[in-house]
């Protein structure tokens, strides 16, 4: 029996571990500092529970003994001291918590300790790597595209838009430049700078964002690939009320004065919006996909496009963002587990799609649990 421990009972690392407890050969145990979220999950599904603060090395070190893998589903500020913890006391590990550092600085002491760490393994960062990485194996690679987005079903949610994830990470990322490669070189633009659409089948026109999804493929394949990018999707006019939003000033980190108190506008337009984000129970999200990889196989110039297109599951009452990114970490936990990927060392999930016969695992993973990918080769 694997003992599979989930660090983190969020949005997200409630239903991995969920998943993780149908397969009776696992011993899933969800660590978190929420007593709430712990005793709800055990009370409804065959996993155990212990309670730790993740935000220090000692809670993190006691819940990972014995571990024969774990997975990291951290709010990013915590994500890296996470992972160097987890490192250090040599276990194995799937990570989504998407921190800002770069996992790369913890490449050596991975290798030292014998340490499989697979980060960035969520959907998009994740999937689409692992099916590019695929494609690097066997053609050569120009250009990259990738265009995704998790939306509320309905258009016509408070402001255009509902979220699984913390209010305020999605307000900044609206502030900050995304990164793409241009001719071999990253230039960075403002998200909310430019207007492009996209039309997609089941959801119609959406708006493009920059935004940084490349992540580590920067760091990796930018000497392989001179062009890539990743762009966000929501809804237009969405987008159009984050500009206006944006343009007035309410996004700002800059603390202004409200009859002598000092505030940050972005956090009080986060408390503003936090309530009318949230996912009611039943309500229903959407995520969408397209990669389209373009080049060189077999000597012919060929372009290969995938489309994802998966929705809230009412069965289960888990969220599709929960279960494209929550999935695909399982897949590739299980991957490591099983040793059908072994590279120890910092792993960006690109390298996982480099191994023969992983992506074809994972697609498989992700079927059974009815998430699918279509692909078309021109």
């Amino acid at each position: 029996m694997s003992r599979v421990v989930v660090l983190g009972c969020g949005a997200v690392g409630r239903d991995i571990a969920i998943d993780l407890c149908k397969d009776p050969d696992d011993e899933v145990i969800s660590v978190d500092i929420s007593r709430e979220n712990l005793a709800q999950l055990a009370g409804e599904h065959p996993i155990k529970t212990r309670l730790e603060d993740l935000s220090r090395v000692e809670g993190i070190t006691r819940a990972v003994e014995n571990a024969d893998i774990v997975i990291g589903s951290v709010p990013g500020s915590l994500g890296y001291a996470m992972l160097e913890t987890v490192i250090r006391a040599g276990r194995n590990i799937v990570d989504i918590s998407y921190f800002p550092e770069d996992p790369f600085g913890l490449d050596d002491l991975a290798k030292e300790k014998g340490v499989t760490a697979v980060v960035d393994c969520g959907v998009v960062p994740g999937m689409s790597n692992i099916i590019l990485g695929d494609h690097m194996r066997r053609m050569k690679v120009s250009r990259y595209e990738c265009y995704v987005g998790g939306n509320p079903k309905s258009r016509n949610a408070p402001l255009g838009y509902l979220s699984p994830f913390p209010v305020l990470e999605v307000l900044e990322e609206y502030t900050e430049d995304g990164r793409m490669v241009e001719n071999g070189k990253v230039v960075a633009r403002p998200m909310l700078a430019e207007t492009m659409t996209i039309d997609l089948d089941k959801v119609g026109t959406m708006a493009c964002l920059n935004s940084d999804g490349l992540r580590t493929l920067i760091h990796t394949s930018i000497s392989e690939i001179p062009d890539m990018f990743e762009k966000t999707l929501r809804y237009p006019d969405h987008v159009d009320k984050m500009r206006t939003f944006n343009d007035s000033g309410f996004f700002s980190q800059t603390p202004i004065e409200v009859k002598g108190i000092s505030v940050r506008p972005v956090d009080v337009a986060t408390s503003l919006i936090t309530p009318l984000w949230k996912y009611k129970p039943g309500e229903a999200d959407l995520t969408v996909m397209r990669l389209i990889i373009s080049g060189v196989e077999d000597g012919k110039p060929v372009t290969y496009t995938y489309d994802m297109y998966d929705e809230y599951d009412p069965e289960t009452e888990t969220l599709s963002m929960s279960r494209t990114t929550g999935y695909t970490c399982n897949a590739v936990a299980r991957l490591v587990l099983d040793g059908g990927y072994s590279q120890t060392g910092i792993s960006a999930p690109e390298f996982v799609g480099r191994v023969e016969g992983c992506w074809e695992s994972v697609d498989r993973y992700l079927k059974d649990r009815g998430v699918h990918c279509t692909m078309q080769r021109i």
